[in-house]
C-alpha cells in the first residue's frame, strides 16, 4: 500500500481537530482556492519566464504545485476574514505560499541543508540540478511580489495599503527575516545554542513569514486598526515559533514517510534543537505556552475565531 502523502495526512488531521463539518469545509475550501490561485500564477505569470528559461519555469511549477500544507496561506485567509475582510483573497494567499516555496527550494540546496526529499518527492535541485534550482528560488521572490501587488490591487486597496502588504512580505523573506534566520542557523551548526539564541534564529527563519501572513490578513482589509495589527502580529509570532518547536520535535519522533522530508536531519547537521535543550516534553510545553499567549492576544481583541483557535492548536498537535 502506498504511504499517505504529507498533504493527505494534513487534511486528515485538520478534520480531526475541527469541531464541526462546516468549519472543516471552510478550511478545505480555503486550501482549494489557494491551489487554484497557484495554478493560475503558473499558467499566466510563468509564461514570460518559460520563453527565456524553460527549465527554471518548470522548476518553479514543480515547487509550487507539488502539494504542501498551504498553512501560511490558510492562516492569512483566516486572519483576513476574522478582521472583517470581504473580498476574494486567495491570490494574496498564493503570494505568501510562493515565498514559502522559494525558501524550501533554497533550504534544500547542497550548500544549505542538502536534502533529498521535500513534500514526499525529490527536492527541486535533485530533479532540475543545483543551478536551475538556485535560479528558480531567486525568480520566485519577485514573482511573489508581483503576485501580491496584483492581488492587493484586485481587492480595491489603495497604493499605501498595497505597498504595506508587499513590504511586509518582502521584509519577512529578506535579511531581517528568513534569509537572516537561515544565515544564523548555518552559523549555529555544530555548536550548542541557548534558548535565547535558538528563538532569535527561529523567529526569523520560520516565524517571520508565519507572523507576516497573520499581519497581512489585517492589512488586506484596508481598515485594520493598529490594535488589530498588533494582536495579529503577536498571534502570528507565537505560532511561528511554536511551529518550529513542533518541527524539531517531529524531526526526532516521526518518520520520513510521514513527514514528507528526511527525518533526523537536524541531528545529522549538528543543529541545536528544542528537544535537545528542553527535552521532548519540555519542548511541547513551550510550544503550548506560546499558542496560549497568541490566542489570548486575539481573544482580548475580539479576533479569535474558532478557525484561528484550531489553526493554532494544530501547529503543536500535527504529525507532519
Amino acid at each position: 500500500m502506498m504511504a499517505a502523502s504529507s498533504s493527505q495526512i494534513f487534511v486528515a488531521e485538520q478534520l480531526s481537530l475541527l469541531p464541526d463539518a462546516a468549519t472543516a469545509a471552510e478550511l478545505a475550501a480555503y486550501r482549494g482556492t489557494i491551489d487554484d490561485a497557484l495554478a493560475s500564477v503558473c499558467e499566466i505569470e510563468l509564461e514570460p519566464v518559460a520563453r527565456s528559461a524553460k527549465d527554471v519555469a518548470a522548476a518553479i511549477r514543480y515547487s509550487l504545485l507539488g502539494g504542501g500544507k498551504r498553512f501560511r496561506g490558510i492562516l492569512f485567509l483566516a486572519a483576513y476574514y476574522a478582521s472583517a475582510g470581504e473580498g476574494k483573497a486567495s491570490a494574496l494567499a498564493a503570494a505568501i505560499e510562493i515565498v514559502h516555496a522559494y525558501s524550501l527550494v533554497h533550504d534544500d540546496l547542497p550548500c544549505m541543508d542538502d536534502d533529498d526529499v521535500r513534500r514526499g518527492r525529490p527536492t527541486v535541485h535533485r530533479v532540475f540540478g543545483v543551478k536551475t534550482a538556485t535560479l528558480a528560488g531567486v525568480t520566485m521572490v519577485p514573482l511573489a511580489a508581483l503576485t501580491a501587488t496584483k492581488a492587493a490591487r484586485s481587492l480595491g486597496l489603495g497604493a499605501q495599503s498595497v505597498g504595506s502588504i508587499v513590504a511586509q512580505l518582502m521584509r519577512a523573506s529578506g535579511g531581517g527575516g528568513m534569509i537572516g534566520g537561515q544565515l544564523l542557523d548555518l552559523e549555529g551548526e555544530g555548536r550548542p545554542l541557548d534558548l535565547a539564541e535558538m528563538e532569535r534564529i527561529h523567529r526569523s527563519k520560520t516565524g517571520a513569514l508565519i507572523a507576516a501572513a497573520a499581519v497581512i490578513g489585517g492589512l488586506a482589509t484596508g481598515h485594520a486598526t493598529e490594535a488589530t495589527l498588533a494582536a495579529l502580529a503577536r498571534y502570528g509570532a507565537a505560532l511561528g515559533l511554536a511551529f518550529q518547536i513542533a518541527d524539531d520535535v517531529l524531526d526526532v519522533t516521526a518518520t520520513t514517510d510521514v513527514l514528507g522530508k528526511t527525518a533526523g536531519r537536524d541531528v545529522a547537521l549538528g543543529k541545536s534543537t528544542y528537544p535537545a535543550l528542553l527535552g521532548v516534553e519540555g519542548a511541547r510545553q513551550r510550544a503550548e505556552a506560546l499558542i496560549a499567549d497568541g490566542c489570548s492576544a486575539l481573544d482580548d481583541s475580539g479576533l479569535l475565531t474558532p478557525l484561528l483557535d484550531r489553526i493554532a492548536h494544530f501547529v503543536v498537535r500535527r504529525s507532519s
